[in-house]
């Protein structure tokens, strides 16, 4: 595949694409956006019960109610679509030496984020459709303790051939290691 333009001052000078792809935009629900949907619910639900109480008791009191109304009412939608907001504003790119990952969000700007494949490289093929390639990892650190999130092509339509062009990078990568030493 030759280089696509704009793509010259990204690339190394060895360094070739073999995929590219998008992901899937669908509107998705996993175990935990459904947890934080029902949190949402709950959340807007309550700010509504007071708000409807704090208005029948008179004046205006009711209205400081309505800035947790909309809190609830973000995370809900934010468990529901986020997801695939993200994922439409996101293009994947697969080289002989690294896989990245390009998104353009509004408010957070273009980013360009590469992970080098090498021989230690934990490869996992989720089978779908659409399949999810990951990577790699990273640990995030939460409110009790740290939990680790897998990073990759996610919700791909030819999972399984990227999965086995990763699979080569990686073999070559642990070649070049070899040649290295």
């Amino acid at each position: 595949m030759s280089i696509p333009q704009g793509w010259e001052s990204i690339l190394d000078a060895n360094e070739k694409i073999l995929w590219q792809g998008r992901p899937d935009g669908a509107v998705t629900l996993r175990p935990r956006n459904i947890l934080m949907l029902i949190f949402g619910l709950f959340f807007a639900g309550f700010a509504l019960f007071w708000m409807v109480m704090a208005f029948s008791a008179g004046g205006g009191f009711w209205m400081f109610g309505l800035i947790h109304f909309s809190v609830g009412v973000g995370i809900v939608f934010s468990a529901v679509f986020w997801g695939a907001f993200k994922r439409q504003r996101s293009w994947y790119t697969l080289t002989d030496h690294r896989a990245i990952i390009a998104s353009d969000l509004p408010l957070i700007g273009k980013r360009l984020k590469s992970w080098p494949i090498t021989a230690e490289s934990v490869l996992e093929l989720e089978q779908g459709p659409p399949d999810t390639v990951n990577f790699a990892e990273k640990i995030k650190r939460g409110k009790n303790g740290s939990y680790t999130v897998s990073i990759g092509f996610e919700r791909i339509e030819s999972g399984q051939d990227v999965y086995r062009l990763l699979r080569d990078v990686q073999a070559n990568a642990g070649a070049r290691s070899l040649l290295d030493v």
